[in-house]
C-alpha cells in the first residue's frame, strides 16, 4: 500500500503506540492527537496536534488531510464511580470524534473496542464469536463494558458507504510489555506481587498488545466496512492462567480456589474489606473484578483470522514477555 496519512486518537495508550508503530513501520505518516504534546513520548517523525476527542474542532482541524482514523482513545477502569465519565470517553467521544473526522475529509475509521461487549457468558463451552448478541444483563452491571457496547453502537451507526467506513476490532484483554499506564496488565502484577489470595472460578481470554495493533492495522486495509473483528490469542479457565504464569514467573499460584459464585465473590470482597478497614491495610480483593473473574470470557477469532489474514504469536511468548517488562520496569518484586 501507498504511502498514507493517517490520523490517530490514544497514540500514547498501551494499544495505540502499538499502532502508532505499526503504521510507521509500514511507511505511513501518522498524526497524534495528544492533549499535551511535551509529554507524548511518541516516536520521531510522528506528527502530534494538541486536541481532545471532546472538542470537535481541535479533531477536525488535526484529522485534515488525513485519510483514515484509528480511534483508540479510551478509559479503562472496574471502579463503578468512573461509570459518568467512561460513558463521556467512550460513546460522546466516539460520537465527536467520527462526526469530526468526516466532516475534515476522512473515508474509513477503525474504532477499538474490547472483546467483553459480546463475549461474556456463564457457560465454559459457549465461545462467542461476532454473531452473538452482547449479553446485556451481565455488561450492564460492568460501566466500562457498558459505555463500550453504546460506543461501538454508536460507531456502526455511523457506517456509511462508500462516504464514511467505519470497521470495529474487538480485542480481548490486553497483554506484553509496554503498559506503562498499567490499565491492562494489573492483574498479572498482582499475580507476582502475591496480592491474588486465591485463583477465581472463571475464565479468560487474552492477546498481545502488538497483535492487536497489526489486527487493527489489517481492519483498515482488508476489513469490511460495518463489520466488527474480535481479536484473541487464547481462551483459558483462571486456573490454568495462574498456573502458566507460575512456571514463567517463579511465583507460585495461590493454593486456595474460589468456587465459581458471584455472590460468593461479593461477599468474600465485602469481608476483605471490612478486615483492611480494621487493620488499616488496602482491601487485597476488588470486588468487581473478583465478580467478573467469575464468568467465561471465550472468544473465537476465526472471522479476523479468515477475513483479516491476522495471525498472532505464541501466547507463551505473550505472557513471558509481560512478566519481563513488569520486572525490568520496577513495576513488581516477586
Amino acid at each position: 500500500m501507498s504511502h498514507k496519512r493517517l490520523f490517530i486518537t490514544g497514540g500514547t495508550g498501551f494499544l495505540g503506540r502499538y499502532v502508532v508503530d505499526e503504521l510507521l513501520a509500514r511507511g505511513h505518516e501518522v498524526v497524534a492527537l495528544v492533549r499535551n504534546p511535551s509529554e507524548a513520548a511518541l516516536p520521531d517523525g510522528v506528527v502530534t496536534v494538541t486536541g481532545d476527542i471532546l472538542d470537535a474542532a481541535s479533531v477536525e482541524a488535526a484529522a485534515a488531510g488525513c485519510e483514515a482514523v484509528f480511534h483508540c482513545a479510551g478509559k479503562v477502569s472496574r471502579d463503578p464511580a468512573d461509570a459518568e465519565v467512561m460513558h463521556k470517553v467512550h460513546v460522546e467521544g466516539t460520537k465527536t470524534v467520527l462526526d469530526a473526522v468526516r466532516r475534515a475529509g476522512v473515508k474509513r475509521a477503525v474504532v477499538a473496542s474490547t472483546s467483553g461487549t459480546i463475549a461474556v457468558t456463564t457457560d465454559p463451552d459457549d465461545i462467542r464469536d461476532e454473531t452473538a448478541s452482547p449479553p446485556t444483563d451481565l455488561i450492564g452491571k460492568w460501566p466500562y463494558y457498558r459505555s463500550k457496547l453504546y460506543a461501538e453502537m454508536a460507531a456502526l451507526d455511523r457506517n456509511d458507504p462508500p462516504n464514511f467506513e467505519v470497521v470495529v476490532v474487538s480485542p480481548t484483554l490486553l497483554l506484553g510489555p509496554g503498559d506503562v499506564h498499567g490499565s491492562s496488565t494489573g492483574d498479572v502484577a498482582d499475580f507476582i506481587d502475591g496480592r491474588i489470595p486465591a485463583v477465581p472460578g472463571g475464565g479468560l481470554s487474552f492477546v498481545d498488545a502488538r497483535d492487536a495493533a497489526q489486527a487493527m492495522v489489517l481492519a483498515w486495509e482488508n476489513g469490511q466496512a460495518g463489520e466488527r473483528y474480535l481479536v484473541a490469542a487464547q481462551n483459558l479457565t483462571m486456573a490454568t492462567f495462574c498456573g502458566k504464569l507460575e512456571r514463567i514467573s517463579g511465583v507460585r499460584a495461590p493454593a486456595a480456589r474460589v468456587p465459581r459464585s458471584v455472590l460468593l465473590a461479593k461477599a468474600s470482597a465485602y469481608l476483605d474489606r471490612a478486615l483492611a478497614k480494621r487493620t488499616n491495610v488496602k482491601p487485597r480483593l476488588d470486588e468487581t473484578s473478583l465478580e467478573m473473574a467469575q464468568y467465561y470470557w471465550y472468544v473465537d477469532s476465526t472471522k479476523a483470522r479468515e477475513q483479516l489474514g491476522w495471525v498472532p504469536r505464541d501466547p507463551q511468548d505473550t505472557l513471558a514477555d509481560t512478566v519481563r517488562d513488569l520486572r525490568d520496569r520496577g513495576v513488581v518484586w516477586g
